[in-house]
């Protein structure tokens, strides 16, 4: 019973994941080598790394002791071959070396909750990491230069800034510009539900 503690929920997972599914069933190369940054409670990693099968393996990460602790119980639990173990990875810091066998970086609800330092950081290991025409596929909020902010985005994105004032949902031509400097174009925007999109970069 002690266990069951390790076990975390984010109740925005089994809204977003059969959307996000959908996306990368189209957009993921085949086969897929997935690093997932940030994957906070695992149940994203499992949840998609079990139902893509042109997955053939998903490396969770974080900087979180205990979102690393919920991964590795969500993983136990399900036993799933293609789920590797946590990783411990802060991208705003001197990377760790990484293997270079990855053709698919995904964040999904990072960049906002996170100093822009992480979104450098991020780009910076898409770039080191990354083999031609790898993807790097981000899911969240953007402001867009020719969209006007709904009332619901406004009010998240105070939140989060009153939470930390280095967070906050970003501009996606200022996110799609770092991408570039870093050796990416921006591929496809994609709405998504809860005014939410999915981006997806490559590298050139």
């Amino acid at each position: 019973m002690k266990s069951a503690k390790l076990f975390h929920h984010a109740p925005a997972t089994q809204r977003n994941r059969d959307p996000i599914l959908k996306v990368l069933q189209t957009c993921l190369p085949d086969p897929a080598s997935v690093l997932e940054i940030a994957s906070g409670t695992g149940e994203h990693a499992v949840y998609l790394s079990s139902n893509l099968p042109q997955v053939i393996h998903w490396q969770p990460t974080d900087i979180d002791p205990t979102a690393i602790s919920s991964i590795e119980a969500w993983r136990q639990r399900d036993h799933h071959p293609k789920l590797r173990p946590a990783l411990h990875l802060d991208v705003m810091a001197t990377p760790q070396i990484i293997p270079s066998e990855y053709n698919t970086l995904l964040a999904i609800n990072m960049i906002h909750i996170a100093p822009w330092q992480a979104a450098e950081g991020l780009m910076k290991l898409a770039q080191s990491l990354l083999c031609n025409e790898g993807i790097l596929y981000l899911y969240g909020p953007f402001w867009q230069d020719d969209v006007s902010p709904v009332d619901s985005n406004l009010a998240f994105d105070a939140s989060l800034r009153q939470r930390n004032p280095l967070w906050g949902i970003r501009n996606l031509e200022e996110v799609t510009h770092l991408a570039e400097v870093h050796g990416l174009a921006r591929q496809a925007v994609i709405p998504m539900p809860a005014n939410n999109l999915s981006v997806i970069f490559r590298k050139e």
